[in-house]
Order: structure tokens, then sequence, then C-alpha cells
């Protein structure tokens, strides 16, 4: 599981879930096993350490 430093950086990977970009630019992350969308992004980049689709790390869903 991925854990925040304090120090602008995050240790490990956030699973179970992956990101993808809109045409307008914003970045959306989308829970991985029940597909449904969570935040939205407007700022510059996409989210730290989360997976973008598709990410080529397909798992078993449960």
């Amino acid at each position: 599981m991925a854990r925040n430093t304090g120090n602008d950086y995050r240790k490990g990977a956030v699973t179970g879930r992956t990101q993808f970009q809109h045409e307008n630019g914003d970045w959306q992350k989308r829970d991985e096993r029940s597909g449904q969308f969570m935040e939205r992004k407007q700022g510059d980049g996409p989210f730290k350490g989360v997976a973008k689709e598709p990410d080529g790390r397909d798992t078993e869903n449960a």
C-alpha cells in the first residue's frame, strides 16, 4: 500500500485504481474493482503514484 512520506513524494504504488485524461486535459481516477469514477484533478499533471490506463498490469478484480 502506498503512503505519503511528508517530503512531497509517495513510497509505493497506489493499488486498486487507475487514472485517465479527459479531452479537456483534466485527470480522473477510476476504482479498478467497481469501475466507479473517483476524484477529478484540474491542476497541472496527473495524480502522483496512480497508474495510467491502460497500465499493462491488469489484475483480477476481486
